[in-house]
């Protein structure tokens, strides 16, 4: 993806806030800790801190992950997120060799 492609997913605040949030899930969606965290956060615990419209996250999720912070995995009719390290560690580096 280009540069400019990432930085623009990451010029929300909603996103970047969904992007803090996964990164410590324990803390921040203490509603899913019985489920566990084995798959990531599902997307109804995204939407419900939030506070936006179930196809508002959708797209600001698509938009993650399509930049490849986040990755997705469906299990049964529900479909859970975490982040991607490894993009995190992309960015530092386009960011120290780019800018």
């Amino acid at each position: 993806m280009e540069h400019i492609e990432i930085f623009k997913a990451l010029s929300n605040k909603s996103r970047l806030q969904m992007l803090e949030w996964l990164k410590e899930p324990e803390i921040n969606f203490p509603g899913q800790i019985t489920a566990g965290f084995e798959h990531g956060v599902c997307v109804g615990q995204i939407q419900a801190k939030a506070g936006l419209t179930q196809s508002t996250v959708s797209e600001y999720l698509s938009i993650l992950q399509r930049a490849g912070f986040i990755e997705s995995k469906r299990v049964g009719q529900w479909t859970y997120y975490k982040r991607n390290e490894g993009a995190f560690e992309a960015l530092s580096k386009i960011i120290k060799s780019n800018l």
